[in-house]
């Protein structure tokens, strides 16, 4: 029987298996969720008043709940350029002479494997499995197996399904029933100054915290899994089945990776569509939150924001593809791909390394070696170390071609 070819794949021997903007990308965004040790938010404490610490802490947090930061990027990026990195690593499978099954079943693992790992590192400070979905590496797990089958299909299919999973998330939310009147949300870890600050009024309150349909299914869902204690709500007000939208953003990702690899089509327009794709995503999706149609916010994953945070993506790969790929200009860009090519190790070892490296730093240089040297910015100072250290553990890996994957 013969192996089914992807649309998005055809003249896969004349394209490169991988672009380095993507990589270049992959390693900011990388970067940026390593960035976290070095700690604005601790400076800009000891500086009120600056506007330069203030905004750099500020992008360094996540919003509250309705809005976005850079910070808040991450997350959709990573997951974007999962769809993006697709089309290329079927192609070079297919290279290699791998059967559709034989890839079918390696998808399936992997699916499994990177929600799994979701959970060992959510787990590593607990005194029993916390099985918990809402992270990252889970969320992108649950819908890559998903993802995968359509990356088999042509765009009209990948453009419905997008679709499908937008308005049918929406309109789930939107029907459902809102609390009724007298309803404490105290009782879901939501206080009345939280409410009174980013609480969501009229048809908007069908995507309040840990007031939605989705809420009430991790009540159930949860609980059906060993716990120290009975599940009742999650404090930031993340959802399990946040991957169904985030399969949206995956999707945006995977329809972009396949405009990329049209060959037959000039550079200029790929780089334009996907320019217009961008600020279209942009559009759309303030448009649905100005409008109270469907607030955008990243901690439920909206349908807005898949659409507004998509739109970064489509522009921030389109810009880096533009500068690395289409006028060639690489060498800035090499910081970042060194850890872009190794984005499972950096995850992993910014979550589990983190506080080895500073205890230890302090161990052997003294406990009070930061404040000695940077005063004020001592705690962005100690966590420039840190991410030193951690980037040259890439580059250490990079030049001997070791590359992490699941």
């Amino acid at each position: 029987m013969s192996t089914p070819a992807p649309a998005s794949h055809e003249k896969t021997e004349t394209k490169p298996q991988r672009l380095a903007s993507m990589d270049a990308y992959r390693g900011l965004v990388m970067l940026l969720m390593a960035g976290e040790v070095l700690r604005f938010g601790a400076v800009a404490e000891k500086l009120p008043g600056n506007g330069f610490w203030s905004l750099l802490a500020r992008n360094q947090d996540h919003v509250e709940w309705r809005g976005c930061t850079l910070h808040d990027l991450i997350q959709p990026s990573f997951s974007f350029l999962v769809g993006v990195a697709l089309p290329w690593s079927i192609s070079s499978r297919q290279g290699r002479g791998e059967s559709f099954l034989r890839m079918f079943l390696h998808t399936v693992w992997r699916g499994f494997a990177l929600a799994a790992l979701g959970i060992f590192l959510r787990s590593t400070h607990a005194s029993q499995t916390n099985f918990t979905f809402e992270d990252t590496l889970t969320q992108i797990g649950l819908g890559y197996t998903f993802l995968w089958l359509l990356a088999w299909r042509g765009f009209r299919t990948q453009a419905l399904a997008l679709a499908a999973i937008l308005i049918g998330y929406w309109a789930w939310f939107a029907a459902a029933p809102l609390p009724a009147a007298g309803f404490d949300p105290a009782t879901v870890g939501v206080s009345a100054d939280w409410m009174k600050q980013h609480g969501l009024d009229g048809f908007a309150a069908h995507w309040n915290k840990n007031a939605n349909p989705a809420h009430h299914f991790d009540v159930w869902f949860l609980n059906l899994f060993p716990r120290s204690k009975t599940f009742l709500y999650n404090g930031g007000g993340y959802l399990t089945l946040s991957f169904i939208p985030t399969l949206g953003t995956m999707i945006c990702g995977l329809i972009a990776g396949g405009w990329l690899r049209r060959e037959e089509t000039p550079i200029g327009r790929r780089l334009g569509i996907l320019a217009v794709a961008g600020l279209a995503g942009l559009g759309a999706g303030w448009l649905l939150d100005v409008s109270g149609i469907a607030p955008v916010v990243k901690r439920i994953w909206t349908p807005s924001w898949v659409l507004f945070s998509g739109g970064w993506a489509c522009l921030f790969l389109a810009g880096f593809h533009l500068l690395i790929d289409t006028w060639n200009l690489r060498a800035w860009s090499f910081p970042l791909q060194v850890v872009g090519m190794n984005s499972i190790f950096t995850y992993v070892t910014v979550h589990l390394w983190e506080g080895f490296v500073r205890q230890n730093l302090r161990i052997h240089l003294g406990q009070d070696i930061w404040t000695r040297l940077g005063g004020v910015y001592a705690p962005t100072l100690e966590g420039a170390v840190v991410l030193g250290i951690f980037w040259w553990m890439c580059l250490w890996l990079y030049r001997r071609r070791i590359f992490l994957k699941v």
